[in-house]
């Protein structure tokens, strides 16, 4: 069997994909969301560039050399489900290394997630909860059956008992006054998986810190205060959630 997948290239050793894992993380290439402070939105656009179908081999070959000093295959983007084929073939292969995977998505494509969940091959999945969802997905009202979709993912990943990093992106003036609604319409899903949910609040960066899709969103609406990202962590934490800040840069 033939297998393509584009992306923008690997690297062996990460600390920081995964929280509290060393990671190996696989960057692929396209993306169905228009998020406004993407800074991986070259790669997102699969702009020519730097998306390019990777050497199979040779990364099948640094991931087994890897294997023996990281927790995870990590994939990531983009958005990987868009290359959900090759993505399960790659996750089958690293199964057969014993090297568990993580992947990182969107987790609006609830199909090609349910083929490789339906597989087994999926160990740990990270995702952000986008609110309000139809700003940070750049997505306007097209966003509303996708968030739909983002849910029905959700359902699916506590039915199956997969660890799961819930990153919060934070958005100045824009998250905090959405939260509660957001959190609400996804608690009775999540209220199950309490325990096996890690929150990560992640504060979005601008320039020169990041080189976001869109500069002007960004100067409104990136870096957020100290005092919201400690609000957005406290809705976390009284709900029972393992939840941890990300330090803004200064």
């Amino acid at each position: 069997m033939l297998i393509k997948l584009i992306g923008s290239g690997w690297k062996n050793t990460s600390l920081v994909d995964v929280h509290g894992s060393v990671t190996f993380t696989l960057w692929l290439c396209m993306c169905n969301l228009k998020c406004p402070f993407c800074h991986n939105w070259r790669l997102a656009s699969n702009e020519g560039s730097i998306c390019k179908p990777l050497d199979i081999s040779r990364l099948l070959d640094d991931l087994s050399a890897s294997r023996s000093f990281i927790d995870y295959l990590h994939v990531t983007g983009g958005e990987p489900l868009l290359q959900y084929t090759g993505l399960l073939w790659l996750f089958k292969e690293a199964k057969e290394m014993d090297v568990a995977t993580s992947l990182n998505s969107n987790l609006t494509l609830y199909m090609p997630l349910k083929k490789l969940v339906d597989q087994g091959v999926i160990d740990h999945v990270a995702t952000d909860l986008k609110t309000p969802f139809d700003e940070l997905s750049g997505l306007g009202d097209a966003s509303n059956i996708l968030f739909k979709q983002f849910t029905e993912s959700l359902r699916l990943i506590v039915e199956k008992n997969i660890p799961l990093e819930l990153r919060i992106p934070v958005a100045k003036n824009l998250t905090f006054k959405t939260l509660e609604k957001t959190v609400e319409s996804i608690m009775p899903t999540l209220s199950k998986h309490v325990e096996n949910t890690v929150v990560i609040v992640n504060p979005l960066l601008s320039k020169p810190l990041t080189n976001p899709r869109s500069v002007e969103w960004c100067d409104k609406y990136c870096m957020p205060s100290e005092v919201e990202l400690e609000g957005v962590a406290g809705v976390f934490r009284r709900l029972g959630f393992k939840t941890f800040i990300k330090e803004v840069p200064r």
